[in-house]
């Protein structure tokens, strides 16, 4: 093991001998997301989980999503163990990133935009929400899920349907299923 690549990685960064110093992924601006029919994009309220917000990314590049909108701040960097659970997604999902996301709604809103907020005490299902419009898909944080002000700026609130009785997913898990129900209504 060559000790120099240890000693420039953070303790206990897994490698196999070899890394890679790249400048910082761009971010894109809201703008550059333009609302076309069956466009997803996903939203991320205080997801602080290197390995969800990964997990997210990758699932949003299976599914054919736009892009993610992340905050400035309360949201970790696309490097590192984001970056490995994402494996490739980063450089695939095109990432915004803002400092308050309930404006970052509106600006998306008169762009053209609907939002859809997941949220497990909801009277619609997301197979009620999705219409094909587009649509950001605002997730929450587990256990706080989507903040006040964020989900008043969501033109709907939705569950995911789930007929097992169990109703906790992790927020990738869920991530995941609602980017899939949103596949399912596209053209």
């Amino acid at each position: 093991e060559n000790p120099r690549i240890s000693h420039a990685l953070p303790q206990g960064a897994v490698h196999q001998g070899v890394a890679l110093s790249i400048p910082a992924l761009e971010s894109v601006a809201l703008e550059d997301f333009v609302p076309e029919r069956g466009a997803v994009l996903v939203m991320l309220d205080q997801v602080t989980d290197p390995q969800n917000v990964g997990a997210i990314l990758r699932s949003a590049a299976a599914f054919g999503a736009k892009g993610m909108i992340l905050q400035d701040r309360n949201a970790p960097k696309l490097v590192g163990a984001l970056a490995k659970a994402a494996v490739g997604a980063v450089d695939i999902v095109p990432t915004a990133h803002v400092v308050n996301l309930s404006r970052a709604l509106e600006t998306l809103a008169d762009a053209g935009w609907r939002a859809v907020g997941l949220d497990g005490e909801a009277d619609k299902t997301l197979d009620q929400a999705f219409d094909g419009a587009p649509t950001v898909l605002v997730l929450g944080s587990e256990g706080e899920g989507i903040r006040r002000l964020v989900a008043e700026h969501c033109d709907d609130l939705a569950k995911i349907a789930m007929p097992g009785g169990f109703e906790s997913l992790n927020v990738s898990a869920a991530a995941a299923v609602a980017l899939y129900e949103a596949s399912r209504t596209r053209p």
